[in-house]
């Protein structure tokens, strides 16, 4: 799936599969249930709709933001290397987030799609 297309549990579950990925490579003990839950796609966390989720990964980031009108936001890495779209600040930033870790196209497990 296109990374600028993913909304809703496949762009949650896409972060998901990021910041899983960090934890347990600064030696961070995740639970194997949780794990399986993401793996097969039942579980997300409300990255792209919640700032306690979202917007701790926006300031460790550095990705900026900006408001276009109306359901139009733009984000930025702070390389500024990588930019996404979205109808809010979250979607717009997380998308960014996936795009500078994972690059354009992503694969979600197909209960999301």
């Amino acid at each position: 799936m296109k990374t600028q297309d993913l909304i809703g549990p496949a762009l949650n579950w896409a972060v998901g599969d990021i910041e899983f990925k960090r934890l347990i490579a600064e030696g961070a003990h995740v639970k194997q249930w949780v794990l399986d839950q993401h793996n097969e796609g039942s579980r997300t966390d409300p990255y792209s709709t919640g700032w306690l989720f979202g917007g701790e990964i926006i300031e460790r980031e550095g990705i900026s933001t900006m408001f276009h009108g109306h359901d139009h936001w733009t984000a930025a890495n702070l390389k500024g290397t990588v930019s996404a779209e979205g109808p809010t600040l979250l979607i717009a930033a997380m998308r960014c987030f996936v795009a500078s870790k994972l690059g354009d196209v992503v694969t979600v497990p197909e209960a999301l799609l």
